[in-house]
């Protein structure tokens, strides 16, 4: 067939995001490699739109082809979308491709009969193949890569070889898609496959690791940035397997990245060579670069079961050495489920994870995904689990299913408590001077807040701190002192702006604040060089600062992690421009007033 622009085919390719912000990288690599022989149209909705909306959407635009591209995220509510547009145009041709219908493909097509093809796997070239010969009404038979109907027949061509990833274009120069750069996750891969073989992951099946060119990915970055994009992800599986790739990307992102710009990363950390991070923390600016590391158990025996190398050692000497450079946060993986991992094993590797003090330290659930080792060995396990999308577990061998609600209680306050940072003193007293150990703080805490009823409604920030102080007035009433003076400092800290009414009772008499105010404006030095640098009178000091009077030396316990009972002032200054607060702190008899006055 002679090669050239069709127009006698509408063709849409579209997706559920999870989140209207994520950006789906696989049908722009489709429209891309369609080009200049078809124009696709491409057309995004998330999981939360309505299925009736995104029909009527769909059938609007009048397509004669659509493509949904399928993960276990959105899986269940594509097929919801499949079915009903298939009744509104029985016309219309419907193909699904990607990862969550490139395994059991035959138990697809007879699950969901309103699919006329999937493609499997790599789909850049097999979807062209398929749009060539449905434009010209030929045979799809020989089409490497395509499942279809052949009557009442289901035929699954075997999967075609894989493209050479150095002739791809680019997916990312589409005009339409330029206004939308600087308020979404723009995803970008500089490889595809992985070296490693974790039975629990899809990456393991394909064997090796291919990479694109090199010059074109550093264009498409240039474009990215000078069209607005702000978060760039790169969805390699281990973006520092080969290290001279890594530093070569690392390099020319330092040297032509634009400010405001944050590049994420999935790292493996215990093959990190010193010498890499030490060249980061000495030359990439603070905030550009985001690591993300997957732990998912420190038990050797359970790694080893599931074919995963990890030395743990070096991999905390990784971390350390990043988080102690300053500029990178990190977020760390942990997998809840994995093989012969039963509770008491899951909390040792939690504690020890969380030993490292992560940015964020993300608690998953081991999800049985379809192609997956793991999956083909469920019975040997005793896997109980979803029998749809996302597939996680229930129960096995060594876990039981009150063990997973138990540690998903752990999950819900972990997220809300320690990744969102907003208590991070408070935190670190509590798991450091006051329970037994990390885990044993969250699985408290998060069992006491699932009791009550709170995983069922929302939060307002207030509303989390009341919350764990009325846990630690029942649970462990003697640290509550400590506890409370530094929650006013964590409260005070993380406002923007002054607040009107603090989650707590007003204890601080007027008196005693009148005492802490005089003190201030007769020797601001008293707090510090910076405070007085500040050069505040006295309407400057009632408007914009905020005076809380506790029992507990602030100040040493944020810098030294020392406790030392003294009464002590915070004094929060917020600017007018809103850019939030600076704290101050100094015990009373540092400001010349009186524990008693106070």
């Amino acid at each position: 067939m002679e090669k050239g622009v069709f127009i006698s085919m509408n063709i849409i390719c579209t997706t559920l995001n999870a989140k209207y912000i994520h950006m789906n990288l696989a049908i722009r690599y489709l429209k891309a490699y369609a080009q200049p022989e078809f124009d696709v149209k491409l057309v995004e909705y998330t999981i939360k739109d309505p299925a009736m909306n995104i029909v009527a959407d769909l059938y609007q635009r009048r397509p004669d082809v659509v493509g949904f591209s399928c993960y276990i995220w959105n899986i269940e509510e594509t097929i919801k979308v499949v079915k009903m547009i298939k009744k509104a145009a029985p016309n219309l041709i419907i193909v699904a491709g990607g990862p969550e219908v490139s395994y059991d493909v035959r138990e697809w097509m007879e699950r969901v009969p309103e699919l006329d093809f999937i493609v499997i796997g790599e789909g850049e070239e097999t979807f062209k193949q398929l749009l060539f010969a449905l434009n010209g009404g030929g045979d799809v038979s020989n089409i490497a890569g395509l499942a279809f109907r052949d009557g009442d027949r289901i035929v699954v061509n075997p999967q075609r070889n894989k493209i050479r990833l150095a002739d791809m274009p680019s997916p990312f120069r589409f005009p339409e898609d330029i206004p939308h750069l600087p308020n979404r996750i723009v995803y970008i891969e500089t490889s595809r496959g992985c070296p490693f073989s974790c039975q629990f992951c899809l990456s393991s099946i394909e064997v090796g690791v291919r990479y694109f060119d090199r010059e074109k990915i550093k264009d498409d970055l240039r474009y990215l940035m000078q069209h607005g994009a702000r978060t760039i992800k790169f969805v390699d599986r281990t973006f520092n397997i080969s290290r001279s790739y890594a530093m070569d990307m690392f390099r020319f992102l330092i040297d032509e990245h634009v400010p405001g710009t944050v590049f994420q990363f999935e790292i493996t950390a215990d093959i990190m060579r010193p010498e890499v991070i030490e060249f980061l923390n000495n030359e990439a600016p603070p905030g550009l670069f985001r690591f993300e590391i997957g732990v998912q158990s420190t038990n050797d025996e359970v790694n080893r079961l599931i074919m995963r190398k990890q030395n743990f050692a070096k991999l905390s000497r990784t971390v350390t050495m990043i988080k102690e450079g300053g500029k990178i946060a990190q977020h760390l993986d942990l997998i809840a489920g994995l093989p012969e991992e039963d509770y008491d094993s899951f909390r040792k590797t939690f504690n020890d994870v969380f030993a490292l003090r992560p940015e964020e330290l993300q608690l998953g659930f081991l999800k049985l995904l379809r192609g997956t080792g793991l999956r083909l060995r469920a019975l040997e396990y005793g896997y109980v689990y979803m029998d749809h999308a996302p597939y996680e577990i229930l129960s096995n061998n060594v876990l039981s299913f009150e063990d997973v609600i138990r540690i998903k209680q752990v999950e819900d306050v972990l997220e809300k408590y320690w990744n969102a940072h907003r208590m991070d003193e408070t935190i670190e007293y509590l798991v450091t001077d006051v329970f037994s150990s990390p885990f044993d703080f969250f699985q408290q805490f998060g069992t006491y807040w699932d009791e009550r009823g709170w995983a069922r409604i929302g939060h307002q920030l207030e509303d989390l701190f009341r919350r764990l102080h009325e846990f630690l007035r029942t649970s462990a009433p003697d640290a509550l002192p400590i506890a409370e003076s530094l929650m006013k400092y964590d409260y005070l800290r993380n406002q923007n702006y002054k607040p009107r009414k603090p989650w707590w009772d007003e204890k601080t008499e007027k008196t005693a604040r009148a005492a802490v105010y005089r003190a201030l404006l007769e020797r601001p030095e008293a707090l510090g060089a910076d405070f007085a640098a500040l050069g505040l009178g006295e309407k400057e000091l009632f408007k914009h600062t905020v005076v809380e009077i506790v029992p507990v030396d602030v100040g040493r316990y944020t810098a030294k992690k020392q406790l030392s009972f003294t009464p002590t002032a915070i004094v929060a200054y917020f600017a007018p421009s809103g850019a939030g607060a600076t704290l101050f702190s100094a015990p009373l008899s540092a400001l010349s007033v009186s524990s008693a006055s106070a």
